[in-house]
């Protein structure tokens, strides 16, 4: 992380945008400090946010082309056991990807989506909502905290 808070709200892209991978980073942090150094709240907000959605657009599309013969083979999971997900994922479709915004387990639920081929169109609705709002409440809690602390 250290050096993108240097490059601003270009930072903050690149940082929401991996952190939406499956590379484990925290723009969190980086938001923080933004807001701290008077960045312009909405706008920290809206980049995170774009940046963590197309991250996550991305993931879904890694996901999507994925293929059974080499994940049974590499990771040596069975199909079983990923047909018992499924059954979930096809209880909630889409809006299972409103939960993607959280650490960990929603890289893994994005990845799941697009493999999956759910539909596409209410993923990424439900995908933004969720990480908009996660961004807007992290903000607004820096942010009145910054205030509360000055």
């Amino acid at each position: 992380m250290e050096g993108l808070e240097e490059l601003g709200y270009l930072g903050l892209f690149i940082s929401s945008f991996l952190s939406a991978t499956l590379i484990p980073l925290s723009p969190e942090i980086l938001l923080g400090i933004l807001i701290f150094n008077g960045f312009k709240l909405w706008l920290t907000i809206l980049v995170a946010t774009l940046g963590n959605f197309l991250g996550g657009i991305t993931t879904y599309f890694v996901g999507y082309l994925g293929d059974w013969k080499k994940i049974e083979k590499y990771f040596k999971i069975k199909k079983e056991k990923v047909y018992s997900f499924k059954k979930r994922i096809d209880k909630f479709g889409s809006f299972i990807a409103f939960f993607s915004w959280m650490p960990i387990l929603g890289d893994i639920l994005t990845l799941s989506l697009g493999f999956f081929r759910v539909n596409i169109k209410g993923v990424f609705i439900w995908m933004f909502i969720g990480r908009s709002l996660r961004f807007i409440v992290i903000a607004y809690l820096i942010y009145n905290g910054i205030k509360i602390v000055i």
